[in-house]
């Protein structure tokens, strides 16, 4: 994650928010439930960036810090923002660059250290997995850890997501211009070799991709960047398009996931007391019931002009809060993060 160069933007990013308030604000949705809006009070946790809904702990949201942390998760009850748990990984090395967190199948933690500040330079990344804890409380858990290398090399990458059927293990790269969607194998290997686990490009994703998520029945997958985002049914492994995402402006947008019942997309920020905020999902999905295809989706993820790449990808809300002021703030917020990233 280009997470240096963006710290120098912060200010300048933290004065447009001023300018939005009136354009993008909206009302909180009723906390309690597990997919309302609330914010992260854990001092502790200063760079979010990956999210997680537990669904063996309703209300739950797990997440964790993008670096210099150490090997920790922290479980956030969304009534009230708190920690009420933080776990330790045991069983493996000190964690690189940590960027995201999926649950998959009989409730396993799966953990990406797939970050890369220098633009692609490891020659692999990890991949973390751990049973969720069954009582929330600060302890140990020992966990296995897979060393992960790409077909076509190195990459930066920030989005890992689990498969909730079949358990299998995709990684969406970071590139401004767009990425691609990683297949991981069938079953990951737990070697310390490199090229145990070769990750190969399935799909295009038209996204500067900062966090994805499936839904719980498996049958859609949304990808978010900083200012926009895609909804897709999953179609059996081969991604198709279905509209955008009502992604809401955040400080530094960096993680997604959906509600453990599948009707809602909660987006989470880093920086000290982030906010995540709640969204509609497409299609209003639940976990056991198969949303509408592309016309449910395209319906409910239309939203704004606008995108987190520049493509034809990504939006902001929809309705009132496609006011010309917050169009013309988000480019130059893009502008100016494209401007950092190229003198890079």
């Amino acid at each position: 994650m280009r997470r240096r160069l963006l710290a120098h933007v912060s200010v300048h990013v933290s004065a447009l928010g001023v300018l939005l308030v009136g354009a993008l604000a909206v009302p909180a949705a009723a906390a309690g439930d597990g997919d309302g809006r609330f914010t992260v009070e854990d001092p502790r946790i200063t760079e979010s960036s990956g999210l997680a809904a537990s669904r063996l702990h309703p209300g739950i949201y797990w997440t964790h810090n993008d670096s210099d942390d150490g090997p920790y998760l922290y479980a956030v009850d969304s009534a009230t923002g708190r920690t009420v748990a933080r776990v330790t990984l045991a069983g493996i090395g000190r964690p690189r660059d940590v960027e995201a967190i999926s649950i998959g199948p009989g409730n396993e933690i799966y953990v990406g250290d797939i970050g890369d500040n220098l633009g692609g330079s490891w020659p692999y990344v990890w991949i973390y997995r751990l049973p969720e804890p069954k009582e929330l409380k600060d302890q140990t858990v020992r966990a296995t850890q897979y060393v992960v290398t790409y077909s076509d090399g190195p990459r930066d990458a920030e989005s890992l997501v689990v498969h909730p059927k079949t358990g299998r293990v995709y990684i969406i790269d970071k590139n401004e211009d767009g990425g691609h969607l990683y297949e991981g194998p069938a079953q990951l290997t737990a070697s310390a070799r490199p090229g145990s686990n070769v990750f190969r490009p399935v799909a295009p994703v038209d996204l500067w991709a900062t966090d994805a998520a499936f839904s719980p029945n498996g049958e859609q997958l949304a990808v978010r960047g900083y200012f926009g985002g895609i909804a897709y049914d999953w179609n059996d492994g081969r991604p198709k398009k279905t509209g955008r995402l009502n992604v809401p402006l955040q400080r530094q947008g960096e993680s997604v996931t959906y509600s453990a019942d599948g009707s809602k997309l909660m987006y989470g920020s880093e920086g000290a007391g982030s906010e995540v905020v709640p969204e509609d999902a497409p299609g209003g999905g639940s976990s056991s019931s198969s949303s509408s295809a592309s016309g449910g989706s395209s319906a409910s993820a239309s939203a704004s002009a606008g995108s987190g790449s520049g493509s034809s990808g990504g939006g902001l809300d929809g309705g009132a809060r496609t006011a010309v002021v917050a169009v013309v703030v988000v480019g130059a917020a893009v502008f100016g993060l494209r401007r950092l990233v190229r003198r890079r």
